[in-house]
């Protein structure tokens, strides 16, 4: 008999800041009315409020003080620029083309003075706002500015273009000032231009620095206003010119101010493009300058189609917030990167077109792999084509296969491997059909060469000895072409590379290179290489270890290495990354001294005891809960990608019942409020992770197509798939303010012990339907040794 930890009536704390009482039940409705773009605007989420088309290439969005562009915190709104990220974490995100309607005098000695070049800095004439009628939904931003009179501004958007309308309460003239010398917090801008091109017109240009320290990038604009301007001017770092037309240079203050002579309301639109100011003029045109409200209808109704791709049922009110936000959040990126007429700037600084097709950018690879990745395959498998195929023009174009691509640029953040993961489940979707080889012979020079010292790309930095010697050595200064360098975190290095390889073995085999598929199966277990069997913690025996380039263990200067300390590790410690090797449960459960003593580490790594009996307070205060609390940790870290599967390794491990529980305690980080994402949303993999566990299935393992499952947090869900299937996930006694485990599950009828359900079976159109239960003892479902799935590259 298994001994089980028993929750008997724990119920999860309702938390001030999270749900409201389970008896207000949710009911279906229209999705957009349940999304909350505030959520994560606050405590480093790193989102946005404003509007954006699904997947668009131009948002409108407000920038207040934070690199991200808008914290809910602050008081006042600098203006709304025209490009933003989800979630990101790096400063450089954007905020390009800010606008902002004022009201005032601009000339010597005026209320805008433009002797003084201070007076046309952002921070400088900012305006007040408030949260009172403040509205955040798809497609939609609306604010009350009550400075310069009181002015009601609201935003929307196309896929190419975004658009501001002003409300001026205040009669007479009005202004807009249209900033290109700035953007967002810490986003350097090293050259901007701006020209008036009529009365209704004006164009230009932003070159601003690239995520993560990448090199600078040109951004082209066209914008046009619904009314006539009567007067105009620019400034630059010397001052404003009243009737000047244009204004160019490098880094500075600089932008355009525009004088309507009776404001009322006033309608801007604003295109950009990353190839030409053609470009911009091109998607301009494009989008046909409708009026707002119809704008605004229409990208609603492509948000609504969007989200109507999953019905829930049960819940709160909260719970329906939170889940179809993070839904949202998960459908903005990556970011559509050609113009209408298909042109885009491609990684060899070369105009190409897209025929056919959408071509992506801005690939958060090392954290969309993990969740995001699959949630688009699963759902819009058409979408997941056309990133599939982005993603291959960037290696024919520029040679290889890009880690985090940004602008027609590789930035070289992260480490690890994750584009192989990532194709890998996108061929098992489907997304490559035709184009298998060519992305297998893709991905096998990414796995075994490296890019040379000419290539902008890094790629495995780390390959010569991981090819030689099974690892990645340990080497802080090792030589790097961008922010990151695998070999500066050799440790987590190897166990990425391993399970890429792993997974890419698992393409190779269906492809029939038998050959290829064994080595690259025994690569996914050169994780064992960096195993050391000497290092104790908290009473366990044995932990992953960095060796140095000679082969020998790395020690810290200072002492003894401990398997909570940083080095080796990326964003993460020997605890957390101990679990990255789902590929081959039965070998790290080998090491670790059988699946008894996994469950034993699972245990206090997830403070398994304290959580059954309070699992809000455990989650908000055991487990690692600052958003950039990387190291000196042993426990599980909700906030970052390298934990994001581990819950499920209960289940890869026998003990799917405590999947469950910790899933549900993670959720209660997940709330209707504007610190209710957990760390940065990271362009949507935060987001997928909470719509796969609160749907019950989550893709632990790359390359399988594998669901592993948990007690689902909705009574019932349906998944529309684009093939005119459904699937159909029913848990009637599902209650989110309660730990609940799986006590059976019917798979289209019939009684089913299998821990997980194959993407084969989704597709065909399945039925899920659990039976779950409040007492752990009961929780026998998927115990037995031929429940779980089997590991890939397991000897």
């Amino acid at each position: 008999m298994r001994s089980r930890v028993v929750a008997g009536a724990a119920v999860l704390a309702v938390v001030a800041a999270a749900l409201t009482p389970v008896a207000a039940q949710a009911r279906p409705g229209d999705p957009l009315d349940a999304v909350n773009t505030f959520i994560g605007t606050q405590d480093e989420g790193n989102t946005f409020p404003g509007a954006s088309a699904p997947f668009g290439m131009v948002q409108s969005s407000p920038i207040t003080t934070h690199y991200a562009g808008y914290l809910y915190t602050d008081t006042a709104i600098r203006g709304f620029g025209h490009f933003f990220l989800s979630g990101a974490g790096c400063w450089e995100q954007g905020g390009l083309v800010s606008m902002l309607p004022t009201t005032g005098d601009v000339g010597p000695g005026a209320a805008f003075d433009t002797s003084q070049a201070a007076t046309f800095d952002q921070a400088k004439y900012a305006a007040p706002y408030t949260h009172d009628g403040e509205v955040g939904k798809p497609g939609y931003y609306k604010v009350h500015l009550t400075g310069y009179g009181g002015i009601d501004v609201e935003t929307t958007a196309s896929t190419r273009s975004g658009v501001e309308r002003y409300s001026f309460a205040k009669p007479g003239p009005a202004n807009v000032f249209v900033n290109v010398g700035q953007a967002n917090a810490k986003e350097p801008v090293s050259g901007s231009s701006v020209r008036i091109v009529d009365d209704h017109t004006i164009a230009g240009t932003v070159e601003s620095q690239a995520f993560c320290g990448g090199k600078p990038y040109t951004t082209y604009f066209t914008t046009k206003f619904d009314k006539p301007f009567a007067s105009y001017g620019t400034w630059s770092p010397e001052g404003g010119t009243p009737g000047s037309r244009a204004a160019q240079g490098g880094a500075g203050l600089r932008g355009a101010w525009l004088t309507f002579p009776d404001g009322g309301q006033i309608t801007a639109t604003t295109s950009l493009s990353q190839v030409d100011a053609r470009g911009a003029d091109g998607n301009l045109a494009a989008s046909r300058v409708l009026p707002f409200d119809a704008v605004r209808a229409e990208v609603q109704r492509a948000w609504r189609h969007e989200l109507s791709s999953v019905d829930i049922t049960g819940g709160t009110p909260d719970d329906r917030t939170v889940f179809y936000t993070s839904l949202y959040h998960a459908f903005l990126q990556p970011l559509t990167a050609n113009d209408a007429d298909g042109r885009y700037y491609g990684f060899d600084k070369k105009i190409h077109r897209a025929v056919g097709w959408t071509y992506y950018d801005f690939f958060s690879l090392w954290d969309t792999y993990r969740s995001q990745n699959q949630l688009l395959a699963l759902l819009k498998p058409d979408r997941a084509r056309d990133i599939a195929k982005s993603i291959l023009a960037i290696h024919d174009q520029g040679g290889w296969l890009p880690r985090w691509a940004y602008a027609s640029q590789e930035t070289n953040t992260m480490t690890g491997d994750p584009v192989t993961p990532f194709l890998v489940d996108l061929w098992r979707f489907g997304a490559l059909r035709g184009d298998e080889l060519h992305a297998y012979e893709a991905l096998l020079q990414n796995s075994r060469e490296i890019p040379p010292a000419s290539s902008p790309f890094q790629g495995r930095s780390g390959n010569a000895s991981y090819q030689a010697n099974g690892f990645v050595q340990y080497d802080p200064n090792f030589p790097k072409k961008g922010q990151d360098i695998d070999p500066a975190h050799g440790a987590s290095a190897t166990l990425e590379y391993a399970l890429a390889d792993c997974s890419l073995s698992v393409m190779a085999s269906a492809l029939g290179r038998q050959q290829d598929a064994k080595q690259l199966a025994a690569k996914g277990r050169t994780y064992a290489t960096l195993w050391d069997p000497s290092v104790t913690d908290r009473g366990f025996t044995g932990y992953f270890r960095p060796k140095s380039a000679d082969g020998s263990w790395y020690t810290p200067a200072d002492g003894p290495y401990s398997p909570q300390g940083q080095d080796g590790f990326h964003e993460g410690t020997a605890w957390q990354y101990q679990w990255l090797v789902q590929q081959d449960v039965p070998g790290l459960a080998a090491k670790m001294g059988g699946l008894a003593n996994v469950g034993k580490r699972l245990d206090d790594f997830f403070d398994y005891s304290d959580l059954v009996q309070d699992p809000a307070k455990t989650a908000h205060e055991k487990w690692v809960v600052g958003p950039y609390d990387y190291y000196k940790q042993f426990r599980y870290n909700p906030n970052n990608e390298p934990d994001l599967h581990s819950p499920w390794m209960y289940t890869l491990a026998g003990q799917p019942w405590k999947t469950s529980a910790v899933v549900r305690a993670a959720h209660t980080l997940f709330t209707n409020k504007p610190n209710g994402a957990t760390g940065n949303d990271d362009l949507g993999t935060m987001s997928a992770w909470y719509v796969f566990s609160a749907l019950g299935l989550y893709p632990a393992v790359p390359g399988t197509g594998n669901f592993a499952l948990n007690a689902p947090r909705f009574a019932k869900s349906v998944l529309h798939l684009q093939n005119g299937r459904d699937i159909t996930i029913k848990a009637g006694s599902a209650n989110g303010a309660q730990l609940q485990y799986v006590s059976g599950l019917r798979v289209n009828g019939t009684s089913s012990d299998k821990t997980f359900v194959s993407l084969e079976q989704l597709r065909r159109g399945s039925t899920l339907d659990f039976t779950l239960t409040g007492d752990a003892a009961r929780a026998a479902w998927g115990t037995s040794p031929s429940s779980a799935p089997a590991s890939p590259c397991a000897a």
